[in-house]
């Protein structure tokens, strides 16, 4: 084996295709929008360098602050949802004695594989304000809370973020099953036999010994939400008005409806390195938590 590890000329060669590759796909275009970003251009015409221009304009822009109010909710939404139920789950699937445990695993990730489409329009149905399934849950349950979800300036987002929550909370689900499944049943058994209940035992055994699953998962959760576009879209435009615009939705209109490229290349940048700072704040918090 370290007769083909120290033949550096074989390992070059091997790894120059995946790296042209990478390069092309990801490398390349994020340098390129960079690049653009101090330019004013209309993705047609000449490019104008404009120099930090858009990115003054960006920071004055008021729906900047509009989007990452959104997109700090949408990520709490999904880190809070999909993580919490999917723990709670995930342990009661872990446990040999719960009865069904293929059953609910597979209905557990159903939603995952469906249409984003098709999820959406369910729960457009669903919010309905007047013949809705979530309204008339309240009537049965005689709780006067009759919402009008979709259009409300304060409410909506946390609608629409809930969405994307119970759609791909499975994928989250089947993270935390694996890391669960992964701690070794010993240290598990040891914490039962010196008197911790099997909640307990979770709490003190299991659950810090997932905490690389969790840093894994807490990270596509904050920057999905960081992130968050197609259900915006779909479910109410980004409306009512511009209340829920994320920096996503941002760079759609700017670059899409408004052909400022430029303008959306910086909003882009400030997107990318968001979700980087994001990434490496959870990171250090990890890091420093097993350090502890």
């Amino acid at each position: 084996m370290n007769k083909y590890l120290g033949n550096k000329s074989a390992l070059a060669l091997f790894l120059l295709p995946a790296l042209l590759l990478y390069s092309v796909i990801l490398i390349y275009p994020v340098l390129q929008t960079v690049v653009r970003s101090f330019y004013d251009w209309d993705g047609l015409s000449t490019a104008a360098f404009s120099g930090i221009a858009n990115y003054r304009e960006l920071f004055n822009d008021p729906l900047l602050s509009t989007s990452l109010k959104n997109g700090l909710i949408f990520a709490l939404v999904l880190a809070g949802f999909q993580i919490g139920l999917g723990t709670v789950l995930a342990l009661v699937c872990a446990n040999p004695r719960t009865r069904g445990r293929k059953l609910l695993k597979t209905a557990y990730f159903i939603p995952v594989v469906l249409s984003v489409t098709v999820v959406c329009q369910l729960w457009i149905a669903m919010y309905d304000p007047t013949n809705g399934l979530v309204n008339k849950l309240f009537e049965l349950l005689n709780i006067p809370y009759r919402q009008n979800w979709l259009s409300s300036p304060t409410q909506s987002i946390i609608a629409i973020a809930f969405v994307n929550a119970w759609q791909f909370m499975g994928y989250q689900f089947s993270l935390l099953y694996a890391g669960v499944k992964a701690v070794p049943e010993d240290y598990f058994e040891a914490a039962t036999i010196d008197g911790c209940g099997k909640w307990r035992a979770h709490w003190h055994v299991t659950l810090p010994l997932m905490r690389e699953t969790y840093k894994f998962c807490f990270t596509i959760a904050i920057t999905s939400g960081i992130g968050a576009f197609v259900q915006m879209l779909i479910m109410t435009n980004g409306g009512p008005g511009t209340t829920n615009y994320t920096m996503t939705f941002m760079i759609y209109r700017y670059a899409f409806m408004e052909s400022n490229y430029g303008y959306a290349c910086a909003v882009s940048v400030l997107l990318v390195l968001i979700s980087l700072i994001a990434t490496v704040v959870i990171n250090k918090v990890f890091d420093r938590g097993q350090n502890a």
